[in-house]
Order: C-alpha cells, then structure tokens, then sequence
C-alpha cells in the first residue's frame, strides 16, 4: 500500500471513495500508520500543491476590486500551514476533552488527506472557471458543505465518536475559536485578516 500512495491514480481512487464513505476512508488512512517524517513530508507538499493553486487562480480569473491576494504566496503559504496545523492540533485537543482516544498524528494524517481531496476539488473548480464560469460558484458551495461532512466523519472515526450531531457543534465552535484567534493575532502583527 505504502508504493501505491505515491502514484496519482491510487490516490484519486482513494480520494473518490472515500468521498463516498468517509468513515472507511479515515479509516484507511489512519491504518497506513504514517511516521512523523512522513507525514511533515506530506503536509509540505499539500501547502506547497495549495500554493500553487491558489496563483493559478490569480493568473485565470479578473482581479478583484480589493487586492486580497497582495501578500506574497510565500506568507500565504505560512499562513495556511499554520491554519492546518492549528486546526490538527485542534482536533486533537477538543475531541479528548470530549474522551476522545485520538492522536495528534492521526488527526494531522486525517487533514494532510482532506487537504489533497480538495485540491481535487480546486481542479475541478479551475476547469469550471475556464470552461463554464457559472459552475465555478456551485462547485465552492458543494465543496463547503463536503469539507464540513468530510470533516465530522473523520474526527468521529479519529476519536471513535458515534454522535455526529455532537461533533458538527464542537467543530463549529472549535472553527469559530480559531478564527477568532488567528483574526487577532493578524491584527496585532498589523495584517488584515480579509488578506487572507
């Protein structure tokens, strides 16, 4: 298993299903049992992949009336690992108030792997923009209420919850809180937080 994650194919494959059945592809995923060089890899290249994107949407749609994407892609990129890790860490911490018997690592795989399924998604909305712009805009909110679906299912897997109602609440609140957070941390470095 560990040679087919370095193929293309594998990997879209195990993203598809796992859209299709969350539990079993956190489940997948959280078996692999990678190690923390592997992972930090992983989540490099996740950033990195995301960076990209982010650029290739610079360079294929309008500029928009306010300049949000100022800041260089480098900063940007910092800022989002952050966001993941914060976000890792997050899930870690609240799902064992909670009595959760989750793991940072897994938490941190489960979210390396949500990242890259919507990087997919990020391609199919850099097609939809070329090719039929108004799908572009469906596609962002389908991949909002995915995220959040996707999300739920892995922290009830990770730390072996039944109660998804309970978990979407918990995940609301925790998101809530980091975004407070971070807003007030980039203010205080001088750095609005509509720039991220």
């Amino acid at each position: 298993m560990s040679t087919e994650l370095i193929k293309l194919g594998p990997l879209l494959r195990m993203a598809r299903d796992t859209v299709s059945d969350p539990r079993a592809g956190a489940a997948q995923i959280l078996a692999l049992h990678l190690s923390l060089p592997a992972l930090r890899l992983a989540f490099g290249l996740v950033v990195v992949l995301s960076m990209i994107m982010g650029e290739l949407v610079v360079l294929i749609t309008p500029p928009p009336p306010v300049d949000v994407f100022a800041m260089s892609p480098v900063v940007l990129g910092l800022l989002q690992a952050a966001f993941l890790f914060v976000i890792a860490h997050a899930i870690t911490v609240v799902g064992r108030w909670f009595g959760g018997t989750g793991s940072f690592a897994g938490a941190l795989a489960l979210i390396i792997w949500l990242q890259f399924i919507f990087l997919c998604v990020q391609v199919a909305q850099l097609l939809a923009i070329v090719i039929m712009p108004p799908l572009a805009g469906l596609i962002t909110v389908l991949a909002m209420g995915l995220f959040f679906w996707l999300l739920v299912n892995f922290i009830a897997v990770l730390h072996g919850f039944t109660s998804l109602g309970m978990i979407f609440v918990a995940t609301i609140l925790t998101a809530l809180g980091i975004i407070f957070g971070l807003s007030l941390i980039l203010t205080l470095l001088g750095i609005g937080f509509g720039a991220v």
